[in-house]
């Protein structure tokens, strides 16, 4: 079991370090190649769209040809598109690189989700699968602190060379025997699965726009750009955390979605937090916090969820429908949000959707799976 999370987690960081590359060498890029910062968000945006218009196709894919050979699939094709990255000449070969980089993206959750139902026992899969998911918060880590310190001292194309060759180093260990069962035919994933993509969408929608203007709201609050920085630090952190602990209590639920409306709801309250910081900063720190243990984890709980509603021949195509939700919330969420004017109501609209989320959840938990 010890070898099947490491390589989930690290398929789950690999799936997202294009899109950290770009926000940790954000600086970096604008300067070498003439971008606006603008530029960043829409390339961020960007990659979140291809990865969910790549999600259903990539889920039926997974359970066509396997978890096993998706997983080798999503290591080499991450190495490629960081090898895009470190040898691009332009922007816009760093925004096909990005583009590419949604291929990987939309296999991660399908391949990893069946890669769990096939190798790991019942009872342990929650847990299991909130290592995984935490992944995601090390590929960030990975991309913001060593990156950046190798950037800072030799050409930041080498650090984004040497992260795709680490892409291939995790090869022979991806290439393990996972049992494989073909699909029976097309046919719908449950409505179940459909809610929760629905959950997604909204979380996704809500926790995007946390991650895009959090530190720039910290800034506004009297911090210093470095100090803001570690806001989203602080979030992250206690998402693994909570990725880890609420999913372990999820896969020993009885149903593990009856989890997600406190998730959504918890989340709504550390937003409202968040708001009135401007009466007493202090209290985003308290914000961040409550970000982290529920909004965070929202997405590994609703995988784990996902897993108990489907039989494991449809786990890919389930999981690439919630994943597909996620990442449209992902898309869209910043670019709207930050058209709002002034943070009363950019924090207003992000705390009402994650009352959506939390409306929604609390029909899965009435519905039958």
């Amino acid at each position: 079991m010890t070898r099947v999370t490491v390589v989930c987690t690290v398929a789950m960081a690999v799936s997202m370090l294009p899109l950290f590359v770009l926000g940790a060498l954000g600086p970096v890029l604008v300067a070498e190649f003439g971008l606006a910062q603008w530029h960043l968000g829409a390339l961020v945006a960007g990659g979140f769209g291809v990865a969910a218009l790549l999600s259903l196709p990539a889920g039926s894919l997974v359970d066509r040809v396997g978890a096993g050979r998706s997983l080798v699939g999503l290591f080499v094709v991450g190495a490629g598109v960081l090898g895009v990255i470190a040898v691009a000449p332009s922007a816009w070969v760093v925004a096909v690189g990005v583009a590419l980089g949604g291929v990987p993206q939309a296999l991660a959750n399908p391949a990893t989700n069946k890669v769990i139902l096939a190798t790991v026992e019942p009872g342990q899969r929650g847990a299991v699968t909130g290592w995984k998911q935490s992944g995601v918060q090390v590929g960030a880590f990975v991309a913001g602190v060593p990156l950046a310190a190798v950037a800072s001292f030799v050409d930041w194309r080498w650090g984004v060379a040497a992260l795709a060759l680490l892409c291939l180093v995790v090869v022979p260990a991806a290439r393990m025997p996972v049992p494989h069962v073909p699909p029976k035919g097309g046919g719908s994933v449950g409505s179940r699965v459909v809610k929760l993509a629905a959950f997604s969408l909204a979380l996704g929608f809500g926790l995007a726009s946390v991650n895009t203007y959090f530190a720039l709201y910290g800034v506004s609050l009297g911090l210093s750009a470095p100090v803001a920085a570690w806001l989203i630090a602080v979030m992250g952190v206690l998402g693994i955390a909570g990725r880890v602990l609420w999913s372990g209590a999820a896969g020993r639920a009885k149903d593990p979605a009856s989890v997600l409306p406190l998730l959504a709801l918890g989340a709504a309250l550390s937003i409202a937090v968040v708001a009135v910081a401007e009466a007493a900063p202090w209290l985003v720190w308290v914000g961040a916090v409550g970000v982290g243990v529920f909004a965070v984890s929202g997405n590994a709980v609703s995988m784990v969820a996902v897993m108990r509603a489907v039989p494991p021949a449809s786990a890919g195509r389930a999981a690439a429908v919630v994943s597909a939700g996620f990442f449209g919330g992902f898309a869209l969420g910043p670019p709207l949000t930050g058209l709002v004017p002034g943070y009363p109501w950019l924090w207003a609209c992000v705390g009402a959707a994650f009352l959506v989320a939390a409306g929604v959840a609390f029909v899965i938990t009435r519905s039958a799976t």
